[in-house]
């Protein structure tokens, strides 16, 4: 048996609808899509029909769509537009480190709290909106550490009622949730390519339909002139890939695919629990979560050496903030969550994991821990 990779909300294996798409994009003519020629054409229509493919697995237009380099640049944009005059920005700290650093960035940022499951509170939104105009709420339809959901619709009312802005991250939420963009209301929300099996590297912005969005690159017309630059083709084309498959048969598949993944979560939860100081971490309820990732916190151990010690035995986990950990920061999101986050590990399957990848995880689990504690 080969390795077991348990860091798919980081980045999932391509599906064989990806890898097909990316080995047909090599025998297109390598065109810049913004040119007037056949060649350039053919690869145009291609961008669109990838564009369809994104717009319908989330339910918008594709006039809504822009394509961008990745969750971060989303982020950046949407919030760099919303803030184009400043103003007071309503974050709550479980929010990805761009969500954070745009914000200080661009206006003022108020601190939102949240519940020991890492949920912000409606009590905490309403106040800091009655506090004072607000110029933008950014919003989490789903944890990048923890999984736990929330029910963004009614915040979103809350801050349009107070006129303010709009942004959610469902990065981690898109493709294994259904989601619905209209019915969420929205202004801007930020979806990516690594989590549904295509190469990381290209993400998405939907804008709400009537409003003009800045663009945060300028220099070119591309995007409709909401984002300069020549288009990742071979990203873009892989990303409707995924979406296209995802979103046939209304969604069958994304259904299917989201019930295999709560069972493996569960089967992985059920084993570790039974370990001493092992607990999990974010919304008991697997309705309650996105169906892929669990969080855990190990009492007495330190993340890294457990990280380390999995992956001598062959299995890969994540440990603290995707986006912080190449610098060593301290998670926002568990600190918040009152969690201690030096002894965190998050667990995220995929499509293509099997049983035998988590088993793999339950047997060397406790091994590690066991030589581990036998150390101290």
């Amino acid at each position: 048996m080969g390795r077991a990779f348990l860091d798919c909300a980081s980045a999932a294996p391509l599906r064989p609808e990806v890898r097909a798409t990316i080995a047909e994009w090599l025998d297109l003519p390598q065109a810049d899509p913004g040119r007037g020629y056949e060649e350039a054409l053919v690869v145009r229509r291609a961008v669109e029909a990838a564009r369809d493919a994104v717009a319908a697995l989330v339910a918008a237009t594709p006039r809504q769509v822009v394509f961008t380099s990745s969750i971060s640049e989303s982020v950046n944009t949407a919030v760099a537009a919303a803030l184009d005059r400043g103003g007071r920005v309503l974050v709550a700290p479980v929010e990805r480190s761009s969500v954070l650093e745009a914000a200080a960035k661009h206006g003022e940022l108020v601190g939102l709290e949240v519940d020991g499951d890492g949920r912000l509170t409606p009590a905490a939104l309403a106040a800091a909106l009655e506090a004072g105009p607000a110029a933008l709420v950014c919003l989490q339809l789903a944890n990048h550490e923890t999984g736990t959901l929330l029910d963004v619709a009614p915040l979103v009312d809350a801050a349009h009622r107070a006129g303010a802005a709009v942004h959610v991250d469902a990065s981690v939420a898109v493709g294994h949730v259904p989601l619905d963009v209209q019915a969420i209301g929205a202004e801007y929300t930020t979806l990516c390519a690594e989590g549904l099996g295509a190469p990381a590297g290209t993400g998405a912005l939907v804008v709400r339909r009537g409003l003009r969005l800045v663009p945060l690159l300028v220099g070119g017309d591309q995007e409709r002139a909401r984002r300069a630059g020549v288009e990742n083709v071979v990203g873009i084309l892989a990303l409707g890939a995924a979406a296209q498959v995802l979103g046939e048969g209304a969604g069958a598949l994304l259904a299917a695919e989201a019930e295999a993944q709560r069972g493996l979560i569960a089967r992985l939860e059920a084993g570790a629990v039974e370990l001493d100081s092992v607990r999990p971490v974010g919304d008991p309820s697997p309705l309650g979560r996105v169906p892929h990732v669990r969080c855990f916190v190990v009492e007495g151990v330190e993340a890294e050496p457990v990280l380390l010690g999995l992956d001598r035995h062959g299995v890969s986990v994540h440990s603290g903030s995707a986006c912080s950990s190449e610098s060593l920061e301290r998670s926002e999101v568990l600190q918040a969550m009152g969690v201690d986050e030096d002894h965190s590990l998050r667990v995220s399957v995929g499509w293509a994991t099997t049983p035998d990848e988590v088993d793999a995880f339950l047997v060397a689990f406790p091994k590690v821990l066991a030589e581990l504690r036998a150390l101290r």
